[in-house]
């Protein structure tokens, strides 16, 4: 059976949504920087800790993680500073 969204590898970015890592001081300047990113397809790409397995035993009733997926976790203040370059629909 078809998945009813699958992500499109070729989707290049297009914008970043709120403050650089840099900007909001979480980060040192090093390639380990979470980050917030919508791709030119409108989807939205998340740079941030893999915490798949440290997590996947806690998660609520109802969600799971897939074999292709990883839960992965970034700062509140990257999330808020990113709320006003998200569009409402």
């Amino acid at each position: 059976m078809a998945r009813p969204w699958e992500a499109d590898p070729t989707s290049k970015f297009k914008r970043r949504l709120g403050k650089s890592p840099q900007e909001l001081g979480n980060t040192t300047d090093s390639p380990d920087c979470p980050d917030i990113w919508e791709l030119e397809n409108g989807d939205v790409a998340v740079i941030g800790r893999d915490l798949t397995e440290a997590m996947r035993a806690g998660l609520p009733h109802g969600v799971s993680i897939g074999a292709d997926e990883r839960l992965v976790v970034i700062p509140r203040n990257m999330m808020v500073a990113a709320k006003p370059d998200i569009p409402n629909v």
